[in-house]
């Protein structure tokens, strides 16, 4: 399994990083390669990307979930990833740190698993130079959650 660990400073309070972070259908403004993401409730999600020339689907679960804090993830089905993603307030910013483990798919002779595991540190880190730019760009969130997931239960 591929590791991915990276960390970026955003001009805004934790507050609204958190609350930009939790409108999971806005990712396609700032990710590259996702093309969709479908809220289906509180903590699932379906993912639609395209990875290295190749569409991707798969579909995630939110197993933890604490405001202004911190958000992770395992994949259910399609691709196998999971991850984290951490909100630190600092002096009115906010340090937010993406983690990231997934096993890239196999293609002709593991080339789309090859270009996957080059091209992703890369990608992660401008995916989060975007968000950066998208949230501090924006007056306000475009939506809030500030519900809490602990031990695969939603509570508001």
């Amino acid at each position: 399994m591929a590791h991915v660990e990276k960390t970026i400073e955003v001009e805004k309070p934790v507050e609204q990083v958190y609350a930009q972070w939790t409108q999971f259908e806005d990712f396609p403004k700032f990710m590259e390669n996702v093309e969709k993401v479908r809220q289906l409730d509180d903590k699932h999600l379906e993912w639609k990307a395209k990875v290295a020339g190749s569409e991707r689907q798969w579909k995630a679960e939110i197993v933890q979930q604490k405001p202004n804090q911190v958000i992770a993830w395992k994949a259910t089905t399609g691709d196998k990833n999971d991850g984290m993603v951490e909100f630190q307030p600092i002096d009115g910013k906010t340090k937010v740190k993406l983690i990231l483990d997934y096993d890239p798919p196999a293609g002709a002779a593991g080339e789309i698993g090859d270009k996957l595991v080059q091209a992703t540190p890369g990608r992660v880190e401008n995916d989060l130079k975007r968000f950066k730019e998208f949230i501090e760009e924006r007056g306000t969130p475009t939506g809030k959650w500030s519900g809490e997931i602990q031990g695969g239960q939603v509570k508001k």
